[in-house]
C-alpha cells in the first residue's frame, strides 16, 4: 500500500468531524477574566441529543416556577451556614414540573458537602447567579461524603446557567496534600462540582474555581453539554483537574476557559463520543486521555476530537498516559487546530506514566493505544523533545498520524523521540517524525477498512456529536 492510500484510508477513520473555523483563543487566561480576542464559536451545531426549548429561562420567567433559596431561610452572607435552606429549596424545585433553583446574584452562600438527588420533575433549570462557597476547613468536613462537595445525581433534562461561581475555598486542602509536602499522607479530597449518572445535562456560563481536588466531575453520564464555562484553580494546586470526564458518552465540551494546577480536562475509563471545540488550557498539565491501566486495570478510551484549542504555559500539551501493566485500549483519537505556546511536550503517549513515590514495577500488558491523528498542531514547546511517543514492545502503539505538524523551540532544536511507535507523517512536519515506523498490522487493518468502504460507509467511527 502507498502512502497516499495509507493516508486517505486514515483520513476517512478520523475525520468524519466537519471542517471548523480555525480561530484561535485567548492571548491570556487570567483567573476568570474573558480574554479579549476569545472567539466563542457557534453553539447551533447538530448535535446527538437536544434540549427543549422550553429550557431557556426568558427573562419574564412565564410558566416557570421561581423556587429562591432566600425563600427557605438562606442568610447569604458567606459565614451562616445554608445548607439546609438548599436541601429544602432543592426538594420543592425538584418535586416540582418547569422549577427555577435559583440562587441569586450578589450573595455569597456558605453551603456544606450536598448530595442533590433526582430524579425531579420535567424541565428544571438550575440558576445561579450568585457564589456557593465551601467551608475550608478539612477538619470540619463531613466524613460522610469525603470525595464530594456539591454532587448532582439521576437527573434528566436540565439546564445549569447563570454568571454564578461555585468556589471550592481549597487552599487548606492543597496545604494538606503530599504532593505539596511529602510528609503529608496520601488522601482524596472533595470534587468541587459532579454531576453523576444523568443524561441530557447542559452547563452553561458557570464559574467553578478553587477546587479541594477535581474542579468539574462528569461521571456515568450521557449527553453532557458544557459551554462557556470557566475553570480556574492556582497553577501550584495539586490534583485540581479542571473537567474530568469519567464513564460517560457523548459529552461536549465548548467555549471552555481553564487554568488549574493538573490536567485542564482528563478523559478516563469508559468514556466515547467526546467532543472539545474551542478550548483554552494553561496552565496545568495540558489536555489528557489517562492515566488508565493503573493496578492491572482496564481502561477503554474512544472516538475523541479537540477542535480548536490554544495550550499555553502548561507542563504537558496533549497527552495520553496509560501505566504499565495495564489493558484496553485507547482509539479513534483526533486533534486538530491546536496552538501550543510556551508548552513543556506539547505531543506526548506515554505508556510507561508511574505517578507513585515508589518506582513502578515493569510489565509487559499494557493498554494499546493505536489511530491517533495530530492535524494543524503549530506553537513552541519548552522542552528539547516536542514530541514523545513512548510505547510498550509487547503493545506498541500503531496509526499514528501527523499532519502539518510544526513545533518549534527559541533559540534552539527540538527532536521527536520514537520507542515502538507506527505511523506515517505528511505535509510539513516540525521536528522530523521519521523516527515513526509502519508495520504490516497498519497495512492489514487499514487494508480492511479500504474494503469496508467500498460497501458501507458504517464503520467511520466517529461522527458529528
Amino acid at each position: 500500500m502507498n502512502n497516499l492510500t495509507f493516508i486517505c484510508i486514515l483520513v476517512f477513520l478520523v475525520l468524519p468531524l466537519k471542517s471548523a473555523e480555525t480561530e484561535y483563543c485567548p492571548d491570556r487566561f487570567q483567573g476568570s477574566s474573558e480574554p479579549d480576542d476569545f472567539k466563542e464559536q457557534d453553539e447551533s451545531e447538530n448535535h446527538e441529543f437536544e434540549f427543549e426549548d422550553s429550557l431557556l429561562w426568558e427573562s419574564d420567567h412565564s410558566n416557570k416556577v421561581l423556587v429562591n433559596v432566600d425563600a427557605f431561610g438562606a442568610v447569604g452572607d458567606g459565614v451562616s451556614d445554608d445548607t439546609q435552606a438548599f436541601v429544602d429549596a432543592w426538594e420543592q424545585a425538584c418535586s416540582t414540573p418547569k422549577s427555577v433553583f435559583l440562587v441569586p446574584e450578589g450573595q455569597r452562600y456558605l453551603v456544606n458537602a450536598t448530595r442533590f438527588k433526582g430524579p425531579c420533575a420535567d424541565k428544571l433549570i438550575i440558576q445561579i447567579d450568585g457564589t456557593i462557597v465551601a467551608p475550608d476547613d478539612p477538619k470540619t468536613w463531613n466524613p460522610k461524603s469525603p470525595r464530594t462537595w456539591l454532587g448532582f445525581y439521576d437527573l434528566n433534562n436540565v439546564f445549569f446557567q447563570g454568571n454564578g461561581v461555585i468556589d471550592g475555598s481549597g487552599s487548606k486542602w492543597w496545604a494538606a496534600s503530599c504532593k505539596r509536602n511529602k510528609s503529608n499522607p496520601c488522601k482524596g479530597a472533595p470534587s468541587a462540582l459532579t454531576i453523576d449518572s444523568s443524561s441530557a445535562v447542559r452547563v452553561k456560563g458557570l464559574t467553578i474555581q478553587n477546587g479541594q481536588q477535581m474542579n468539574f466531575v462528569i461521571g456515568r453520564s450521557a449527553s453532557v453539554r458544557v459551554i462557556g464555562v470557566k475553570v480556574s484553580a492556582p497553577e501550584d494546586s495539586p490534583n485540581t483537574d479542571g473537567i474530568h470526564i469519567t464513564g460517560s458518552t457523548n459529552v461536549v465540551l465548548q467555549n471552555c476557559k481553564i487554568g488549574t494546577g493538573d490536567d485542564c480536562i482528563s478523559i478516563v475509563n469508559a468514556s466515547s463520543n467526546i467532543k472539545m471545540k474551542n478550548i483554552y488550557c494553561g496552565p496545568g498539565h495540558g489536555i489528557s486521555i489517562g492515566s488508565l491501566g493503573k493496578n492491572n486495570s482496564t481502561g477503554i478510551v474512544e472516538k475523541v476530537v479537540l477542535d480548536t484549542a490554544v495550550v499555553r504555559d502548561t507542563t504537558n500539551g496533549l497527552r495520553i498516559k496509560t501505566w504499565q501493566g495495564g489493558a484496553g485500549y485507547v482509539r479513534a483519537i483526533r486533534y486538530q487546530n491546536v496552538k501550543m505556546e510556551n508548552v513543556s511536550n506539547p505531543i506526548i503517549i506515554d505508556q510507561f506514566y508511574c505517578d507513585s513515590p515508589k518506582t513502578c514495577e515493569n510489565q509487559t500488558s499494557a493498554v494499546e493505544i493505536s489511530e491517533i491523528m495530530y492535524l494543524n498542531i503549530t506553537g513552541t514547546s519548552r522542552s528539547r523533545v516536542a514530541m514523545k511517543f513512548a510505547c510498550s514492545n509487547a503493545v506498541p502503539c500503531t496509526s499514528i498520524v501527523l499532519n502539518n505538524v510544526n513545533l518549534q523551540r527559541k533559540d534552539d532544536t527540538v527532536e521527536t523521540f520514537c520507542s515502538n511507535a507506527m505511523g506515517i507523517n505528511f505535509g510539513y512536519v516540525h521536528p522530523s517524525a521519521e523516527c515513526l515506523s509502519s508495520s504490516d498490522k497498519d497495512k492489514t487493518f487499514l487494508q480492511e477498512k479500504e474494503a469496508a468502504a467500498t460497501s458501507s460507509s458504517e464503520y467511520i467511527i466517529h461522527t458529528e456529536l
